[in-house]
């Protein structure tokens, strides 16, 4: 059985423009099962949106999303959310909302999550970080 990974929004990007970043991701991704938080996909079409994509650039970016397993909202995932964001304030380092809603995916589902912005989820206990940076 494949070990499940929480991709951030910015690996996701960097596989799908082919930047040269995301070879150091690669060996981090191969042989697993690829989750994606619902927070990641409305992240992707709001950059689809924001530098007007054609339907056939859209289309790509849905053919790629169903590689992905797409970890959707539940109670336990709000309540994880909930307690990153008032520990980190806590800490006086608040985290954005997007972000929040991506650890929490993978602490709610026991996954590491592969980034490329570590320091972006620095202090939440209990969050495995995977990054090159």
């Amino acid at each position: 059985m494949s070990t499940v990974v929480i991709v951030d929004t910015d690996v996701v990007s960097f596989l799908f423009k082919g930047d040269t970043r995301a070879r150091a991701y690669r060996p981090h991704l191969q042989g697993k099962t690829l989750a994606l938080s619902f927070m990641t996909v409305a992240e992707l079409y709001q950059w689809a949106y924001s530098r007007n994509w054609g339907k056939q650039r859209l289309a790509r970016l849905e053919e790629r999303l169903r590689t992905y397993v797409i970890v959707p909202y539940d109670g336990e995932l709000c309540k994880q959310w909930a307690m990153i964001c008032v520990k980190r304030q806590r800490l006086g380092r608040p985290i954005s909302v997007q972000d929040a809603w991506i650890a929490a995916a993978a602490l709610r589902h026991g996954c590491p999550l592969v980034t490329h912005n570590r320091d972006d989820f620095a202090n939440i206990t209990g969050l495995t970080v995977i990054s090159e940076t």
